[in-house]
């Protein structure tokens, strides 16, 4: 076979059939052809990736470039929205008329007023239980209580001991009868009244986070009342405060002076700027509490911040703020380190990349610098043309991560560009 394979090759042109003619001039024009690239490609890598001629037009530009020892971090871009985060509905707690309001953008503290409900104020109280009873017996506990105590005394006022949590305390009922005696001393059947035996006292034990409404606070209850312009009765009940998580700035007012108080007056939000961003769900392994964040504004300038919170009900991504098509989302919360950079912004479209897992200290080059081999598998080009077989790890912002036998920092490589 080999020998009648070079006496066929061998064969003058003239002599051979047109057909075979026609074989051998493909066959010898595409080795040609695969040697030209061949001989280019080679050139140009060793020439600095400026090959000539008509050969320059159509490839990539390949240069050399060394491969260096950094630190690589993983980064996961999302869409959010600067804001004061989350808002919350302040309703009235109780019938009357609402005769002031808030404006826009106002912020709230503890013990100021936020509205005015009949011409009387309604200060704001931190907590997360509302008044929800009228506080108006000694030996009360309950949330609410602890409330009204934890304010005072923020607000400076002299509440006396509070009973520990696990004591007991003695609670005193009303007297029998006293409901149906008339002020004048007399039973609603209009012969006097007899005098009922004082109830023996009932004891109670204070669960944790329960306070107890004692003679001292009801007095400072009274003094507070006093100083904000609310009648000095003592005794706070459902709606006469406002109770919120903390300073709250107004962001919106839904109620006008005359309404009923018994509606959505106004919403408010937290007084700090944070990002709000929208997470599928399957991807909450990729975002910690703590993780680094980078945000990026609509004028290109960088803000810095920390995850702060993760929500842990997912909802549907059009009730998240999320644009996916209905898939469950959580709401990552960044807080940001410094909002210098925001002074003129209360909310914006912005751009978060979290910061992922980190390695320092690895051998990288650029991307382009691969060269995929037909068996599988990576190489880096050395300017002569010798291929060095890599492993690669580490994918972020163009550079990978490569180990492999005589790869070192400042080994020079091609790359395309």
């Amino acid at each position: 076979m080999r020998r009648s394979e070079y006496a066929q090759a061998d064969e003058p042109p003239g002599n051979a059939a047109p057909g075979k003619a026609r074989k051998r001039v493909v066959i010898a024009v595409a080795a040609l052809l695969t040697a030209g690239v061949v001989g280019v490609s080679l050139a140009g890598v060793r020439s600095g990736g400026k090959p000539s001629g008509a050969a320059a037009s159509g490839a990539p530009r390949v240069s050399t470039v060394a491969v260096v020892r950094t630190d690589l971090s993983s980064t996961l871009s999302l869409n959010g929205t600067l804001g004061y985060g989350r808002t919350v509905s302040v309703k009235g707690g109780k019938d009357g008329l609402v005769t002031q309001l808030p404006t826009v953008g106002a912020k709230v503290s503890r013990g100021r007023s936020l509205y005015r409900l009949d011409d009387r104020p309604v200060p704001v109280f931190y907590g997360t239980t509302p008044l929800f009873r009228p506080l108006d017996t000694r030996g009360l506990m309950g949330r609410d209580v602890k409330v009204v105590a934890d304010n005072l005394r923020a607000l400076g006022y002299d509440i006396g001991a509070q009973p520990a949590s696990g004591s007991w305390v003695a609670q005193r009922p009303e007297p029998p009868g006293a409901a149906s005696a008339t002020p004048g001393g007399t039973a609603a059947s209009g012969a006097p009244a007899s005098p009922s035996p004082a109830p023996s006292p009932a004891y109670v034990r204070v669960k944790p986070g329960e306070g107890v409404l004692t003679a001292s606070l009801i007095a400072a209850v009274g003094r507070w009342q006093t100083q904000v312009g609310m009648p000095s009765t003592g005794v706070l009940g459902a709606g006469d405060v406002a109770v919120l998580p903390g300073e709250v700035r107004v962001g919106a007012v839904q109620a006008q002076p005359g309404d009923p108080a018994t509606g959505t007056l106004m919403s408010v939000t937290g007084t700090a700027k944070s990002v709000s961003v929208p997470l599928d769900a399957t991807d909450v392994d990729s975002i910690q509490q703590g993780d680094k964040a980078t945000v990026t504004l609509p004028d290109n300038s960088e803000a810095h911040g920390t995850v702060s919170a993760i929500s842990t009900d997912a909802q549907a991504s059009d009730q998240a703020g999320g644009d996916s098509g209905g898939t469950p989302q959580l709401v990552v919360t960044v807080s940001l380190d410094s909002t210098a950079a925001l002074r003129r912004l209360n909310s914006a479209p912005v751009q978060v990349q979290f910061t992922g897992q980190t390695k320092k200290g690895v051998l990288a080059v650029p991307v382009g610098a691969l060269l995929a081999l037909s068996g599988g598998g990576y190489a880096l080009q050395l300017p002569g043309g010798r291929l060095l077989a890599v492993e690669t790890g580490m994918f972020a912002k163009g550079l990978v991560e490569v180990t492999g036998t005589g790869i070192t920092a400042g080994t020079k490589v091609a790359t395309a560009s």
